[in-house]
């Protein structure tokens, strides 16, 4: 006999199953914006390019017994120029094997290849732009030197410097929270008696983890940026993510170290260990799953990030040559391009990156939480 359902059980029951729909089609519908209009434009030349256009002078050697010497299949095409103007230019649609764009040299004498997309500005000192693909075709095969002097430009658009600048924002930010949120998870209970300085301790973790980014921006500005020298570069972006992750850090790890049963340190102490020993080697691996969930909770929150990064790495689209060059993470990048550009597909085009990034270390994650589980 099925159990007849009152109306009132009915009613929560429905509550809940349009909650859990609601749930379920907001995440869909951000998710199907977010890959519909950007994952069009994620390519392998989206991902390996710089974000900025570069123009140089290089030197091509010309392939013996060749019927095209250069080796390059050129293309007219159209690029945007700021106004929102378009020109059509002359471009390398496709580099022959014979070709020995690849060893070409730039006028510093630093090897500087050719690859496809590249634009064709000059040609010997000859003007090109504006000419037609024939036209540009006669006056390679009409010189009679061994090499060729080129001005190229290199197209932007790509997010590959935003993507080192991501990791390394993510490395160095660790570096400083993990083990003082370890350290200071374990003085909180494997040390501190009950009190009022633990009281005092988990109510200033309770209040970081409430501060909104902004204020932690502000803080890294005034301090590192300003007051240490520091200006805007990536080691300020990173300590002021640090301070934002050690909420996260100490309360999960916490609550990991709560979780290991009384029962393995009074075994550990009955064998004739001290307390350093029993948490190095028995408290803090039976941990780990634990400590590896906050580490992944704080990686999706640096990736996240951008109002911080905003006031205190900056939003350089370059690789930072040291740790205090100022650098773009792929979020603040999304930002400034949606907000300042309007080219909400190029933005859509990070944000897809950015997801598919967080979906890949969530399933590290878990086989990582699964491995230390096992052991």
């Amino acid at each position: 006999m099925k159990k007849k359902i009152n109306p009132k059980e009915g009613f929560i029951y429905g509550l809940i199953g349009v909650a859990t729909l609601f749930t379920i089609g907001i995440l869909v519908f951000i998710l199907g914006f977010i890959f519909s209009k950007g994952l069009p434009h994620v390519n392998l030349y989206f991902l390996t390019s710089q974000f900025d256009s570069t123009s140089a002078y290089v030197d091509v050697k010309l392939s013996e017994g060749s019927q095209n010497p250069l080796g390059l299949i050129l293309e007219e095409t159209t690029i945007k120029e700021k106004g929102s103007n378009e020109k059509k230019v002359i471009a390398i649609k496709e580099i022959e094997k014979t070709s020995l764009g690849e060893d070409a040299i730039n006028n510093q004498g630093q090897p500087l290849a050719l690859s496809e997309k590249d634009i064709i500005n000059r040609v010997n000192g000859i003007n090109v732009e504006g000419k037609s693909v024939e036209e540009v075709n006669q006056i390679l095969n009409s010189i009679n030197k061994d090499t060729v002097t080129m001005r190229i430009t290199k197209q932007g658009g790509g997010i590959f410097p935003m993507i080192i600048t991501t990791l390394m924002m993510i490395g160095l930010s660790l570096l400083f929270s993990v083990p003082i949120g370890v350290f200071a998870a374990i003085y909180l209970v494997e040390y501190a008696k009950p009190g009022k300085f633990v009281n005092l301790v988990r109510f200033a973790t309770e209040s970081l983890a409430g501060i909104p980014s902004i204020i932690y921006g502000l803080f890294g500005m005034i301090l590192f940026v300003l007051t240490l020298n520091l200006g805007y570069s990536l080691l300020a972006g990173a300590l002021t993510l640090s301070i934002i992750l050690l909420p996260v850090m100490i309360r999960q790890t916490e609550e990991s170290l709560k979780a290991v049963p009384d029962s393995y340190r009074e075994a550990s102490y009955g064998l004739g260990a001290n307390k350093i020993y029993t948490i190095t080697k028995v408290v803090l691996p039976t941990a780990v799953p634990g400590i590896v969930v906050a580490i992944i909770l704080s990686i999706g929150r640096i990736i996240g990030e951008s109002a911080a990064l905003l006031l205190t790495a900056g939003t350089a689209a370059k690789i930072p040559g040291s740790l205090l060059e100022s650098g773009s993470t792929l979020t603040v990048k999304a930002y400034t391009v949606a907000k300042e550009e309007a080219n909400i597909e190029l933005a859509s085009a990070i944000g897809s990156v950015i997801i598919i990034i967080i979906i890949i270390l969530n399933a590290l994650s878990k086989l990582i939480s699964k491995k230390f589980s096992k052991i």
